[in-house]
């Protein structure tokens, strides 16, 4: 089991790749949520999003899932650990405000990439809605009567 990679696989590089091409910059390989062990595949910090690139045999995959023969009550126990540890790091980073997105191995990498770029967009013009909202125009203006013109927002060239 030494040589099985748990980070810069082929499935993640070739997504990273697609993700690269679309020109989306990202993190890779980071925690996002201090005190959570959960280190991410892909991260996009200022969209708080989060995407996880999941081995079809490691986390059970729906459509290619095995059962090994041999020792298959320990296997049983380890693959059914890592499922569940997979649903409380999601719920956890959702509670602390993160999108997660959670791919299989066996996706196109170019099918994932359109998915999480259609889904950074959304979540960037939602975070332009929120700021917009939140921002209070009249804190650029001076109010006092003392203030010269040259002070004031009008004046503010811009070069």
């Amino acid at each position: 089991m030494q040589s099985n990679r748990s980070r810069d696989t082929a499935p993640e590089i070739a997504v990273r790749s697609a993700l690269h091409r679309r020109g989306l910059r990202f993190r890779k390989h980071v925690r996002p949520v201090p005190g959570l062990a959960c280190t991410v595949d892909v991260v996009f910090p200022t969209e708080r999003l989060a995407l996880f690139i999941d081995g079809c045999y490691w986390h059970s995959c729906p459509e290619h899932a095995t059962a090994p023969i041999t020792n298959s009550e320990w296997w049983h126990a380890k693959l059914t650990a890592t499922r569940e540890r997979d649903e409380r790091n999601t719920k956890a980073l959702t509670e602390a405000g993160w999108q997660v997105v959670r791919v299989w191995e066996h996706e196109d990498p170019s099918f994932v990439a359109d998915k999480i770029a259609q889904t950074v967009e959304g979540l960037r013009l939602e975070g332009v809605r929120n700021s917009a909202r939140r921002s209070d125009p009249s804190r650029f203006v001076q109010t006092s009567p003392t203030a010269r013109p040259e002070n004031t927002l009008a004046s503010t060239r811009r070069i």
